[in-house]
């Protein structure tokens, strides 16, 4: 089996910092799934830190890390969100997302330095988070009659599937995560059994 949906993030949300010639930079790291949640954090932290002068962002998401952005947020280009997506690329994160807000000191610190600075902010904010090793996984739906609940609950616990929601009203549906390296094994066991489907949500 390979291991293509592992991927390394942080298990919760973590904080760094960095000062140089009076300017302070504050990074924010959190674990993210989705570009929406990226939007929410986002929000929130443009409301909490409003008088800042900068807010700094990088994320990238999936296990194939293939989905990410980098913003400078008025800063010279490339003199910081690269920099901070550059050690989530380093650290070989994903589904993550970092934001570095800063507030001026008053002196200028030339690309070198803004470079320099917010690294040095999203390593900080890295080094203080738990990095742990997950699974992407998939929601697959099951559709079956009552008389096929043996058969279903068999390949659930064979396949070691765990259910996150089920509703057994007129017909009976049951939600499982499925780890992205085993959803065609799962279907193609299920969509075996007559009057059963199974599908991904």
């Amino acid at each position: 089996m390979s291991d293509f949906d592992l991927y390394r993030t942080i298990k919760s949300p973590s904080k760094g910092s960095f000062k140089d010639r009076g300017s302070k930079f504050f990074a924010f790291a959190y674990p993210i799934e989705t570009e929406d949640e990226f939007k929410e954090n986002m929000q929130v932290l443009k409301k909490e830190y409003h008088d800042a002068r900068h807010h700094v962002y990088a994320f990238r998401l999936g296990s194939d890390k293939k989905t990410y952005r980098a913003s400078d947020d008025g800063e010279p280009s490339n003199s910081s969100g690269p920099p901070v997506l550059g050690q989530i690329q380093s650290y070989d994160l994903t589904n993550v997302m970092i934001v570095v807000v800063r507030y001026f000191g008053g002196t200028k610190l030339g690309v070198p330095g803004l470079i320099n600075a917010y690294r040095s902010a999203a390593a900080d904010a890295i080094e203080n988070a738990k990095i742990i090793e997950k699974t992407e996984e998939k929601t697959v739906r099951i559709q079956f009659e009552y008389p096929d609940m043996n058969n279903v609950m068999r390949i659930i616990k064979d396949q070691d599937l765990n259910i996150i929601n089920q509703d057994f009203q007129l017909a009976c549906i049951i939600d499982l995560s499925v780890r992205l390296r085993d959803i065609e094994q799962v279907l193609e066991r299920v969509n075996k059994l007559e009057k059963v489907t199974a599908k991904t949500l």
